[in-house]
């Protein structure tokens, strides 16, 4: 039971940490010290050291030789080289799902895609919505979750949760008027409904590469060296 309860609480601690991390509330190079968030969570060290743990398997956070743990640093050739391998991984994976994917598969990509239609991008002050991205993330998610493969999902969603990273540390990115995002978002789920995977896969890596192209420029007078 003790067993139990600590892992309980060690899910709590990883969940919460995540967010902060992904959101900006935590940014990158901050320290993540094992008596501080022990007393904020009032939970055991050893039970943070679980959380933190997690978090440097999925590349958020850094082990520092006997010095915990610290939120990864980042830097824009880091960001190009994930581009890379999220248009290759991702690319793979939507092509898996759409081909292994079932009925129900479909239905929870139309449902996420009718969510993130329904969302707002920015909120009134000009930054990006919170509830925007959980719903942009879900919708991904969903049509990456038909490839049926453990590893390659896990994989993916590794990559896509370190270039979320990005989109937070370069902070509310100018709107740009010649692109029209929930437009890309809808030709995606065109393609993934209509069963085509070419496609999918070519509108996939040019909306990744969109975004990477857009954080770049807004992240550049802001570069974090490791």
């Amino acid at each position: 039971m003790t067993s139990r309860n600590s892992t309980t609480r060690s899910e709590l601690v990883y969940e919460k940490v995540r967010r902060e991390i992904l959101y900006g509330t935590l940014p990158p190079g901050s320290r993540l010290r094992f008596v501080d968030l022990a007393n904020r969570f009032t939970v055991s060290q050893s039970v943070v050291r679980e959380a933190l743990m997690r978090l440097a398997e999925q590349g958020l956070a850094v082990a520092l030789p006997q010095q915990g743990f610290r939120v990864r640093t980042l830097d824009l050739a880091d960001l190009h080289e994930i581009t890379e391998a999220r248009i290759e991984i991702e690319g793979l994976v939507i092509r898996l799902a759409i081909a292994r994917g079932d009925l129900q598969w479909e239905s929870s990509v139309i449902a996420a895609h009718h969510i993130l239609a329904q969302t707002s991008m920015m909120t009134e002050t000009g930054k990006t919505n919170e509830a925007w991205a959980d719903a942009h993330e879900a919708f991904h998610a969903a049509i990456l979750q038909g490839c049926g493969n453990g590893t390659l999902l896990s994989i993916a969603t590794s990559l896509r949760e370190s270039a979320s990273l990005y989109r937070w540390w370069s902070g509310s990115i100018t709107p740009d008027p010649d692109r029209d995002v929930a437009l890309e978002h809808r030709q995606i789920l065109d393609a993934v409904v209509a069963r085509d995977e070419m496609t999918a896969m070519c509108l996939i890596a040019q909306h990744i590469q969109r975004t990477t192209d857009a954080l770049s420029a807004a992240a550049a007078p802001l570069e974090v060296h490791n």
